[in-house]
């Protein structure tokens, strides 16, 4: 496996700036290399490099390094067109540096076998593994996740345990252990960073950092990526959030609405007024979403057949899950499926 040498100087890695905090540390920097995979989402990755320009900005210190590798040095496209030229290929990394998989929207498959590969042998290393958004895809290829912690974005999830059936990740902004981390992408990003910061450099610079990316800190890692459902539906009615959870937890085997009622102990009339008053559908319409929300994500982020799918999202008859999927999206899941695959390309 070919490596090559990424050479820098310290003024690549602390810019000018204003604001400034005195810190006593001349201990070498934290170096961090990035691996770019097809389609990446740059809001992700942005948000994890500009907490350590900030942090060496700030105490006009070399804190942090941030490299971008690609398998050959390749340049590579975000999700969003945008294209980045790497620093390098594979450069020779210890147990001192860490390294994060920065995928994006179509995480499976976009890690070559020589990505793959190369994570493993880092492994062995006892260099620190990260995922950026959906690089968690990636980590469970290499059979790095084992029992630890880990988490991605939320949007991705239900594709990643068709994939992986035996890793369960969390539903956290991010994770962190002493050789793994990961976050769910976009701000998590940079909450994941500043507790990396506060850790090494104590909590005032994780604080000035946080206020100069104008980012409200999350309170603690257990935070959930999605918005609560009572937030979601604009309403804090327990009776609502406890319905719309069942909904969720039972998505494959999809359960009666007379039963939802039943266990969060109203009436069906009152369920229908709660629903029709703060999500302008009915209990039922909503549960569909839900569940044709569930499809939409296997069809795209899969190799799951349509029946595969339709299973999964709690239906049983595919003539009734294609009318739904299309009167949803305007296509059926067959068009669907066919549109994404040539979009990939």
């Amino acid at each position: 496996m070919p490596y090559v040498t990424q050479t820098s100087t310290t003024s690549d890695f602390i810019p000018k700036g204003a604001a400034s905090l005195n810190i006593d540390y001349a201990g070498p920097p934290h170096d961090f290399h990035f691996l770019l995979l097809p389609k990446l989402t740059l809001l992700a990755f942005s948000s994890a490099v500009e907490p350590l320009r900030i942090a060496n900005q700030v105490t006009r210190k070399e804190l942090y390094r941030w490299y971008t590798v690609t398998a050959e040095g390749k340049p590579v496209r975000c999700s969003n067109g945008v294209r980045i030229t790497p620093d390098s290929g594979y450069p020779k990394l210890t147990d001192k540096d860490t390294l994060l998989v920065c995928a994006g929207v179509e995480p499976n498959g976009t890690a070559s076998d020589l990505d793959i590969a190369w994570i493993r042998r880092l492994r062995a290393f006892g260099t620190k593994l990260g995922g950026i958004c959906t690089g968690a895809f990636a980590l469970a290829e290499a059979g790095v996740l084992d029992d630890r912690p880990f988490t991605l974005h939320w949007e991705n999830q239900p594709a990643f345990r068709e994939s992986f059936p035996d890793l369960e990740p969390t539903g956290n902004l991010y994770e962190l252990s002493e050789q793994l981390l990961t976050c769910g992408g976009g701000s998590a990003s940079t909450d994941l960073m500043l507790e990396i910061i506060e850790a090494e450099h104590g909590r005032d610079l994780a604080m000035i950092v946080a206020d100069m990316c104008i980012h409200q800190r999350s309170s603690n890692r257990k935070s959930p990526q999605r918005s609560p459902l009572s937030v979601a539906v604009g309403s804090r009615n327990q009776h609502l959030v406890n319905a719309i959870h069942l909904m969720n937890q039972s998505i494959e085997d999809p359960i009666a609405i007379e039963d939802i009622c039943d266990q969060v102990d109203v009436s069906r009339r009152q369920l229908e007024r709660l629903f029709g008053k703060y999500a302008g559908m009915s209990p039922s319409k909503f549960y569909a979403q839900i569940r044709l929300s569930r499809a939409h994500a296997l069809l795209s982020g899969t190799d799951m057949s349509v029946t595969e799918v339709a299973i999964a999202s709690g239906f049983s008859n595919n003539t009734h899950f294609a009318a739904q999927f299309k009167r949803a999206y305007g296509v059926s899941p067959k068009g669907f499926r066919k549109g994404w695959q040539s979009g990939q390309s």
